[in-house]
């Protein structure tokens, strides 16, 4: 499905205005804030099979943490599972923590390796693991007046200020610039409290994300699926926002809705990154599916009925998953999560995906993706490995 989306677009049009780079999610969320469909809750009927219990839907903002906002809910839903009194957690607490390391890396490789806001689902239970977690009533990111996150401008003296240490004028690299870069990050989010309480006991982030959260970091697994590396084996996903450079581990396409719907089956959520820049994806309408038509050659009739109702989907292979990916027509341009399953009229199934674009469409933040655009679309999933399937779990030679 060959196209220039509007987020390639934009990213070369801010690249030569050496402007700040709007992501595909921070353009989408405050293009269709409010923007509800006429039709698509009498068009589409959707009867819920499987619906794991999970936290109220937030809104990112004006910001690219949709990888911090998917797979913080993801964490919080695991508590639930594990009978825990879930605890909203502080998604920019996480973020500041890549910002830090992300910029430790940008200066290693001279510069040559992403920035900004975006992230990947396995930043959060890497941050997690070194840094602990704060809760959101203590630590929100909203340090200078905002109601929302706003962060183009911090993300702009980030980059000026990161560039100049790269440049190294001084000949020699100083120790301060990572003590000027992290009071950049205090200015604009706050600092982080050395200690805090919670319900009248007095934490530090580890003892809070050990004792509170109560989450084993080692438990999580992160997959993807590409015929250019060995399945079941691992490899470095090779997309802008892996700045880390994790391994992940590599399955057939199938495999992938396989693991989800076994997860799903055992009372598992699964974090989702993929592309979301599709014709078939439609934030408003709360539905993403294939059609089985590329949208060039669909007639005015048939584009304006995308929409109205299930349509038919066009069958996704290995090859063409990989074809798109290597064309950047598939790119790692947002995060959600996985939180359950249902059935159309047809009997179709969709996944059912909670976003983090705010209450803001049909489904009041959540929103029906079918299993062909998961195969085709999806970048990585990130779940406990409790949840894989046991075949898989061997042949991945991940124990249980």
């Amino acid at each position: 499905m060959k196209k220039y989306s509007l987020k390639q677009f934009l990213a070369v049009s801010l690249l030569f205005a050496g402007a700040y780079t709007a992501t595909a999610q921070d353009y989408l969320v405050n293009s269709l804030k409010n923007n509800k469909s006429e039709n698509s809750k009498e068009s589409f009927i959707f009867t819920d099979v499987i619906n794991i219990e999970n936290t109220p839907v937030k809104s990112q903002g004006s910001s690219g943490t949709c990888w911090s906002y998917s797979a913080n809910s993801f964490l919080e839903s695991e508590m639930i599972r594990m009978g825990k009194e879930p605890v909203e957690l502080s998604q920019i607490y996480t973020a500041r923590n890549a910002y830090i390391e992300k910029g430790k890396n940008y200066v290693r490789m001279h510069g040559a390796i992403t920035l900004g806001d975006g992230g990947a689902l396995h930043d959060v239970i890497n941050m997690y693991k070194k840094y602990g977690a704060l809760p959101q009533s203590e630590y929100t990111g909203l340090h200078y007046g905002t109601t929302k996150n706003k962060f183009a401008e911090m993300a702009t003296i980030n980059q000026g200020l990161l560039e100049a240490v790269v440049k190294n004028p001084n000949g020699t690299l100083t120790p301060s610039w990572e003590k000027a870069y992290v009071a950049v990050l205090d200015s604009y989010l706050g600092e982080v409290p050395e200690t805090f309480k919670y319900k009248g006991k007095e934490y530090t982030p580890q003892t809070f994300a050990k004792e509170v959260v109560g989450l084993n970091p080692d438990d999580y697994v992160e997959l993807s699926s590409f015929k250019d590396y060995p399945y079941y084996s691992q490899f470095v996903l090779m997309v802008p926002d892996n700045w880390s450079l994790d391994l992940v581990y590599n399955v057939k396409m199938n495999d992938l809705t396989d693991i989800i719907d076994h997860a799903l089956e055992e009372g598992y959520t699964v974090g989702w990154a993929g592309d979301v820049s599709e014709k078939g994806f439609s934030w408003k309408n709360g539905v993403a599916y294939i059609p089985a038509k590329e949208y060039s050659e669909m007639t005015l009739e048939e584009r304006e009925a995308i929409f109205k109702g299930p349509q038919k989907e066009m069958q996704i292979t290995e090859e063409m998953r990989q074809e798109a990916f290597d064309n950047y027509e598939t790119q790692d341009d947002h995060g959600m999560h996985i939180v359950g399953l249902s059935k159309d009229q047809n009997g179709k199934e969709y996944y059912i995906i909670k976003n983090s674009w705010g209450a803001t469409n049909d489904y009041q933040g959540y929103m029906y993706m079918t299993k062909n655009f998961v195969k085709y679309k999806t970048t990585a999933i990130l779940l406990n490995k409790g949840g894989l399937p046991k075949k898989i779990a061997k042949k991945l030679d991940i124990k249980q």
